[in-house]
């Protein structure tokens, strides 16, 4: 929606939604972000950042640093495949704007370390990764995840429920920011998909790369028709003809997200509570679905990626046009704090204003 600004006239409101280049991105990445993203960037009413977050993805990559370029191409190429629209949107490249780690910066003296260590996300993350510790980097993950946010002022932030966490820590930077300087940050609003958080193909409650259990947006129907026929089921259900629970099913959560046949979708969950339909069927169907959802994707993704020039071209204008917002908003944010200085005759003062 649009909003007034100062001057009287109205303004789009900031969309950012950041994604870490660590892999090619699977459906949970679509129902989490991106189906939102495309959404509100094709309402026209939101003026939309997205960012591929590779400082991100040095927070638990970081021996795999040296695979980032080709992840980020794959990333690039996911955002462009769903309809992300660089005409329409800013995409860019966090490390090409390095602004952010110098607001990062003054973010982390607004954080305590106890109230960093409370994110849900951060033990479901060492646990996942088999990691020891969480490194200084990790712990401070959400901090950099609000730089990011208000460094284009972003007032909408599309992610999945798991993420929610983070963009109220985000909200409470904003606020203490402006109780200790002024004004100079809004205080962000989640957004969450239509589907909280897509399970994984192994029944697990969340679908990750770091799992194996994923159907990424750039697989081929041969992939896809083998995922979904390994996919977990009913685990109460030992033959066809035994009424089967539709009620938190992974193959049914996956055909109420992306079945668009709706009449077949009823009719299965009815024949399935019934035991008149086998899970061989149900999955076929599943695949079929999943197949007509990704065709376009698929068909998106390999026009781009047969033009590597105009993908650099892409990503370089994006990363300028958001490091010029960058420039910005540090300015305002060193003068709300009194840290603008110039060097004057007896040394470096405090710029007056």
């Amino acid at each position: 929606m649009s909003v007034p600004s100062p001057d009287g006239q109205t303004r789009r409101r900031r969309l950012l939604t950041g994604l870490r280049p660590t892999g090619k991105l699977h459906l949970g990445n679509y129902v989490g972000t991106l189906e939102n993203d495309v959404r509100l960037q094709s309402s026209g009413e939101y003026e939309c950042f997205f960012l591929i977050a590779d400082y991100h993805a040095l927070t638990t990559y970081y021996e795999q640093s040296r695979q980032l370029g080709g992840n980020i191409t794959e990333t690039l190429l996911d955002f462009l495949a769903v309809g992300i629209d660089p005409e329409k949107s800013t995409i860019y490249l966090q490390s090409l704007v390095p602004e952010v780690a110098e607001l990062f910066l003054l973010f982390t003296m607004l954080v305590s370390i106890s109230r960093a260590q409370r994110i849900p996300t951060l033990k479901e993350q060492v646990r996942d990764l088999k990691l020891e510790s969480a490194s200084l980097g990790l712990l401070n993950y959400p901090v950099l995840q609000a730089a990011d946010i208000l460094m284009v002022k972003g007032e909408v932030v599309p992610v999945g429920k798991d993420q929610s966490s983070h963009i109220e820590l985000t909200r409470e930077v904003a606020r203490r920011f402006t109780q200790l300087y002024g004004p100079v940050f809004p205080e962000a609003e989640a957004l969450i998909g239509r589907v909280p958080t897509l399970p994984g193909t192994d029944g697990k409650p969340k679908m990750s790369k770091s799992l194996g259990n994923v159907i990424l947006l750039s697989d081929d129907a041969r992939t896809v028709t083998a995922q979904v026929k390994r996919m977990y089921t009913d685990p109460t259900r030992i033959h066809a003809t035994d009424p089967g629970h539709v009620r938190g099913n992974p193959v049914f959560v996956y055909h109420d997200a992306f079945n668009d046949h709706k009449d077949e979708v009823a009719d299965l969950k009815r024949r399935y509570r019934r035991g008149q339909v086998g899970d061989v069927e149900v999955k076929q169907k599943l695949a079929a679905a999943l197949d007509r959802f990704l065709d376009p994707i698929r068909e998106r993704r390999a026009y781009f990626a047969q033009r590597p020039q105009l993908l650099e071209e892409i990503l370089l204008a994006g990363s300028e046009r958001a490091r010029a917002e960058a420039r910005k908003t540090i300015e305002e944010a060193k003068e709300a704090m009194g840290m603008t200085y110039f060097l004057g005759s007896r040394g470096l003062v405090a710029a007056q204003h």
